[in-house]
């Protein structure tokens, strides 16, 4: 297995760990891309972002990798979103990634479908 498909395994497994990863300058374009168009740049702004997508499931957030595949320079994954709280929800996903140096330099958020996630995460 690629060291990349094995950091996001890892990162997938536990998302706190995808800080150990990032390169400073790091860039997320969110999910909601129509109705959040900024892209998260830098790490401490990624960090947020992923925390409160956690923090909104009441950490019953959980990010089931079905399929990982990475090189030396992207990754891809395919997987099922789950989480109960405030609403349930299961979805598929696709994640795609960027390497460059050994560190995440890029992620594209990639849930099947964005407004029925941000529907379940505003409660009922």
């Amino acid at each position: 297995m690629h060291p990349h498909a094995e950091m996001l395994r890892e990162i997938y497994a536990d998302l706190s760990r995808m800080d150990e990863y990032l390169h400073e300058d790091a860039v997320l374009h969110p999910a909601g891309h129509a109705t959040d168009p900024q892209p998260r740049r830098g790490r401490p702004a990624v960090i947020a972002h992923v925390r409160a997508f956690v923090d909104a499931t009441r950490n019953t957030l959980v990010m089931d990798a079905s399929e990982i595949i990475a090189n030396d320079h992207f990754g891809a994954v395919l997987g099922t979103i789950r989480a109960t709280e405030p609403q349930p929800i299961s979805m598929p996903f696709c994640g795609v990634w960027r390497f460059s140096g050994g560190l995440i330099v890029e992620h594209w958020e990639n849930p099947y479908d964005v407004d029925l996630v941000a529907r379940a995460l505003s409660g009922p």
